[in-house]
């Protein structure tokens, strides 16, 4: 049975690269397996906002989340890291396979400026190990991703 990330991809016409690996926990350690920069290996982090959604933040391996930046790009006083079990529950994907690709809800989804230059991205297809390389254009399409300053310096 093919994950939902990737039939979303081909449903849509979107062309891709399917990489597997075998799973550790973190998308430096797919980086490092796959031996490809951290920086193009997107880490897909799941946030609760303070009126209680939720949203995708998109950034790559090497980075990590400022949670003011992230309020501000997106329209929020206050966001957090969302519990596991309730990112889970949204996103119908198991920490460590989540992906905006085929998520059960459809949430906002932001994407680091920095991560966003480069000229394709590796991301999360909804399973542990399975990960799919696209042209970012396309990933920005598919997701409609806002693209925002929100990494901490």
């Amino acid at each position: 049975m093919a994950l939902r990330g990737i039939e979303l991809l081909k449903n849509q016409g979107i062309a891709c690269e399917v990489l597997t690996y075998r799973f550790v926990k973190g998308a430096r350690a797919a980086a490092d397996a796959l031996d490809v920069p951290h920086e193009t290996v997107v880490k897909s982090l799941v946030f609760r906002a303070d009126d209680g959604s939720f949203l995708f933040a998109l950034l790559g391996g090497d980075a990590n989340v400022s949670l003011r930046n992230l309020g501000r790009a997106s329209g929020h006083k206050h966001v957090e890291a969302a519990a596991p079990r309730d990112a889970e529950r949204v996103t119908g994907y198991q920490v460590g396979g989540i992906s905006p690709l085929g998520s059960r809800a459809t949430l906002p989804v932001y994407l680091d400026e920095a991560t966003a230059s480069h000229d394709s991205l590796i991301i999360n297809a909804g399973g542990r190990g399975t990960l799919v390389r696209l042209a970012t254009p396309d990933l920005i399409e598919v997701t409609a991703a806002t693209v925002a300053d929100f990494r901490s310096a």
